[in-house]
């Protein structure tokens, strides 16, 4: 494998009292194991995106993470500190005012006072199969003592070990008792709470229920990480809950589905929909850690196989051909092998590895230019007016998708792909059995989603476009005409689609899944199993 490396970003704060300003160093990944390191501080971003891999590779400075942390823990306080160490003591700070905030004492004859610092983020995803195997003590791991930011401990401790586990209930259904046998095994004193995480379910109401049983449970937050374990919504709701619980518990992710693997839990965004928006409600919060065991993809149907895939042809799409060449060849090797082969392992750590590089250095989104909105720009008004009506509902990287189709056509309009890069995506879209067309998909509906998006980034549209495979460029003046255009187009090609799966059982040739997504009612605010049972 090829060996991984993750920038670690700048600090410089006095909360860091005699470590350089400007420190930056990089972090390696053993070989084996995908293990990216983000260490970032609010406020200091890159803004030139052309510069970013060698501004990185000119301001490395120390040659290690551990360096860099051990450094920043360690360090002494500045000579004019107030700050004294006693025997056997912690560090007692004196009376008396001095001029140590940002600000100096101006505040004391101005009254204009100014507060400045950077909130450091460190975290860890890393590739751990089978979790739940008692051998394996990943679960175990708790917070190193006195870390900050908190940071996952290398061992267990000796200690006896509490978790609170929230846990998608499709999930608990299946490996719950295996969950259980496995705290039991190890002695830990656990509280599971098994939840609905569906989209219809994404609200506060779930966010409420979390934080009334982690009150009764008593969590101690400096040394017991919050486990969640399921796919992107369960994942965003833990995440939000953690957060705001005691203004921010430690929160360990465990992804059980593709989608969530490689694209809800290695962010650091929560969120819950409000008053029938996707995702209107959230906070950014770093987890402590990620571990992707591949194992749990084995119970997964083939719909929710293709969904997580979605997010895969993203990151292939506008940034990485080698990537996309290989969803080329081996899309059908990932359904028929529920991710488990050497390819689909090689497949994920280029789409994680991508989408880590696209996020590192703009963790808040204080730059609005983000490749990784490709697919986002319809989407989630789409999937939000299929939750509401009565057609089929659609998953997130369903809806992804019809916006990746619609897109692709808009890009060949205005000459950023050739007819036959436009072929080789929507084959790629076919072999992967996604929908590139829905009902609810009304031209009003596009451009209000459309018109939505922009007003998050600030007033311009801000869309990723291809140009070419692998590449993008953004535009700021899509207008319904020419929105029209490409969706009587992905419309046509649907219907095309339909028509030769009539003929074949409801199957597309060159493609091993159904066409048309299972038809599900929002009444019973319940999704289609995840599990196979």
């Amino acid at each position: 494998m090829v060996l991984q490396t993750a920038q670690i970003g700048r600090v410089s704060t006095s909360s860091f009292a005699g470590v350089a300003q400007n420190m930056q160093a990089r972090c390696f990944a053993p070989r084996g194991a995908l293990i990216h390191s983000v260490f970032h501080s609010n406020g200091i971003h890159r803004m030139q995106r052309r510069g970013l891999h060698s501004a990185r590779q000119a301001s490395v400075v120390a040659r290690s993470q551990a360096t860099a942390i051990d450094q920043i823990a360690t360090a002494e306080a500045p000579a004019t500190s107030s700050m004294t160490l006693g025997p056997n003591s912690d560090n007692v700070c004196m009376s008396g005012l001095n001029g140590l905030s940002a600000g100096g004492v101006e505040g004391l004859d101005s009254g204009c006072f100014h507060v400045a610092a950077q909130q450091p983020v460190l975290y860890t995803v890393q590739e751990s199969l089978n979790l739940l195997s008692l051998d394996n003590k990943s679960l175990l791991r708790g917070l190193l003592p006195d870390s900050f930011p908190a940071r996952l401990a290398a061992e267990p401790g000796s200690e006896k070990q509490r978790r609170f586990i929230i846990i998608d209930e499709n999930v608990f259904d299946t490996y719950g008792p295996q969950l259980e046998q496995y705290m039991r095994y190890h002695g830990v004193e656990c509280e599971i709470l098994p939840l609905p995480t569906c989209e219809p379910n994404k609200s506060f109401n779930l966010i409420f229920q979390v934080a009334e049983r982690l009150e009764a449970f008593k969590l101690n937050r400096r040394k017991e990480p919050i486990i969640a374990i399921g796919g992107g919504v369960c994942l965003d709701v833990a995440g939000l809950a953690a957060n705001l619980y005691r203004r921010n518990t430690p929160l360990i992710k465990i992804p059980t589905t593709v989608m969530a693997a490689v694209d809800a839990s290695i962010g650091i965004k929560t969120a819950v929909n409000f008053h029938g928006r996707k995702n209107k409600m959230g906070t950014y919060c770093a987890p402590l850690a990620v571990f992707i065991d591949k194992t749990f993809l084995k119970t997964l149907g083939d719909r929710h196989l293709s969904n997580g895939s979605a997010e895969i042809l993203k990151m292939a799409c506008i940034k990485d051909g080698e990537l996309f060449e290989l969803l080329e060849e081996h899309s059908a090797e990932l359904i028929q092998t529920k991710f488990q082969s050497p390819h689909a392992s090689t497949i994920m750590r280029r789409s994680i590895q991508g989408m880590l590089e696209e996020l590192e250095y703009n963790l808040w989104e204080h730059i609005l230019s983000r490749l990784v909105d490709y697919g986002h720009a319809f989407s989630p008004e789409i999937e939000m007016a299929a939750l509401q009506g009565d057609e089929a509902l659609l998953l997130h990287g369903e809806a992804v998708n019809i916006d990746m189709a619609l897109t692709t056509q808009l890009a060949y309009q205005r000459g950023f792909i050739s007819a036959e890069e436009r072929r080789r995506v929507f084959g790629v879209m076919r072999q992967l059995g996604l929908a590139i067309w829905h009902e609810v998909c009304t031209t009003d509906v596009l451009m209000q989603g459309l018109e939505d998006t922009t007003r998050q980034r600030d007033g311009i549209q801000r869309v990723p476009f291809m140009k070419g495979i692998g590449e993008a460029v953004f535009v700021n003046d899509i207008v319904r005409e020419e929105v029209e255009l490409a969706a009587q187009y992905v419309s046509q090609l649907h219907a095309e689609q339909l028509a030769e799966a009539a003929h074949n059982n409801g199957y597309l040739a060159n493609s091993i899944t159904p066409l048309e997504p299972v038809p599900q009612s929002v009444k019973h605010f319940r999704r289609e199993p995840a599990m196979a049972h």
